[in-house]
């Protein structure tokens, strides 16, 4: 039988064979040993709130004793919590996420491939998806004797 090539770049590559994540060193998957693939994204954005928040109630317990009235308290925890936010709500929206294809391997769970580039991870995952589905076993010659 033919290699059929569904996705070649500089990162993967994904044939009817194979799944090869060009890494050091490359981790090569075999296609008819994969189960249960799935997608499973991380939000690695939480971070940058939690620190802009901690970091403002630090700021503000720091600094409290030096004011007086709750007019100047008001104003200090306005004047920290809304660049804060601003800051923490940019970086949370620019921030990509990180995506990853995992998978049952020969009994073991396994991190097939990973990216934060949404354009090219999906390219890889069709491409693994239809490797997958291309392996399938040819059940049209089954004729249900075995289930009687």
């Amino acid at each position: 039988m033919r290699t059929r090539t569904y996705y070649r770049g500089p990162d993967a590559v994904v044939t009817n064979e194979v799944f090869v994540w060009r890494t050091a060193p490359p981790k090569v998957f075999v296609i008819r040993d994969l189960r249960d693939v799935c997608i499973a994204r991380e939000d690695n954005r939480l971070p940058t709130t939690a620190h802009v928040a901690g970091g403002s109630l630090v700021l503000i317990a720091a600094t409290g004793p030096m004011w007086n009235t709750p007019g100047l308290i008001s104003l200090g925890l306005l004047a920290v919590a809304v660049p804060g936010t601003v800051v923490a709500t940019a970086c949370w929206r620019t921030r990509p996420r990180r995506r990853e294809l995992r998978a049952t391997y020969r009994g073991a769970e396994a991190v097939l491939y990973v990216s934060l580039n949404a354009r090219v991870f999906n390219q890889v995952s069709r491409a693994l998806r239809r490797s997958v589905e291309d392996n399938r076993p040819d059940w049209s010659a089954w004729d249900g004797a075995a289930a009687a």
